[in-house]
């Protein structure tokens, strides 16, 4: 397949990953920086305009990969679909729920798909604890508690961004295992920092409570970290991922039951990575896919509502 990336800031990762798929066969990056996008022709080998018709009007490229600041998604992805091609779109899909209903009418109108970068989904602990959940190794799932801390590292994430911007992973997540949740309570604080804030949110279902927790005040000692821990009726699994931004990742997943303590040892794998495989395999097999846009649509709804909650 033919691929079309629009941006050079995330889009340059992204074209690096295209570029190593065996179902790839062309990739022509949109960008404006004249020096960079030069650069990336020489590492990456791909193609590179600055003009956007020269992507939407090229009948070849079959994906667009949309690598734009949110507020520009609807725009391009209506765009593409109008031309004929399908979307693979970076989260958040969108900051509201207006752009989200018109990009899912343009799906319809011109019968081709947007699937959105839910990459959470391909990570290896998270998805091993939607597995534990459904299959029920644990017994029933009882409590969820999933973190996301970071310094100021991504600019502005306060009250006002955080719920879209940050906490739409854990949200993502949250939905594709456990389905509608209702709202139970939300606290916040930006600490006197307008683009900077800490959230908790909690959920319920019925015999079940989930907490999210994300913070984008954390000291700058503090390394990026994501993690969870899940109560079972016979077990608990914590999990901690962190990374210092110098090219080491540090994770663990635990599992505690009866019978002991034990450290899950999960296949290492890229999840950006996995994301656009799986994106790829559906598109051209015209299977349905878990990162579909309706499956972005509830993550996007909750975090709109849970900011209003703080308004």
């Amino acid at each position: 397949m033919n691929i079309g990336v629009l941006g050079t800031g995330f889009g340059a990762y992204h074209a690096q990953l295209w570029t190593t798929m065996d179902r790839v066969d062309k990739v022509i990056i949109l960008g404006r920086n004249e020096a960079k996008l030069q650069e990336l022709k020489q590492s990456l080998g791909v193609e590179i305009t600055t003009h956007i018709d020269d992507i939407m009007l090229d009948s070849t490229i079959e994906v667009i990969d949309i690598c734009l600041p949110s507020n520009l998604h609807r725009q391009y992805a209506v765009d593409a679909l109008k031309h004929g091609k399908h979307v693979f779109c970076e989260t958040p899909v969108c900051f509201n729920l207006e752009d989200a209903l018109a990009m899912k009418e343009a799906e319809q109108l011109y019968d081709s798909r947007i699937l959105v970068n839910q990459f959470i989904k391909f990570d290896p602990a998270y998805k091993y604890l939607y597995e534990a959940t459904h299959n029920e190794k644990y017994g029933k799932l009882l409590s969820l508690t999933l973190k996301r801390e970071t310094p100021p590292l991504w600019g502005d994430l306060g009250l006002h961004a955080i719920f879209t911007k940050l906490m739409i992973h854990e949200l993502d997540f949250v939905t594709w295992m456990l389905g509608t949740m209702e709202l139970h309570s939300v606290w916040g604080t930006d600490g006197s920092k307008s683009d900077q804030a800490l959230v908790r949110a909690i959920f319920q279902q019925t015999n079940v409570s989930v907490e999210i927790v994300v913070s984008s005040q954390m000291p700058t000692s503090y390394p990026f970290s994501v993690g969870f821990e899940a109560y079972f009726e016979q077990g608990k699994l914590v999990y901690l991922e962190s990374d210092n931004m110098n090219g080491t990742v540090e994770s663990s997943l635990i599992e505690y039951t009866n019978v002991g303590k034990q450290e899950l040892l999960l296949d290492p794998v890229n999840p950006y990575e996995k994301s656009l495989e799986h994106a790829l395999q559906s598109l051209e097999e015209d299977t349905l896919s878990v990162i579909e846009l309706e499956a972005a649509m509830q993550p996007i709804e909750l975090a709109i509502w849970i900011g209003k909650k703080l308004v």
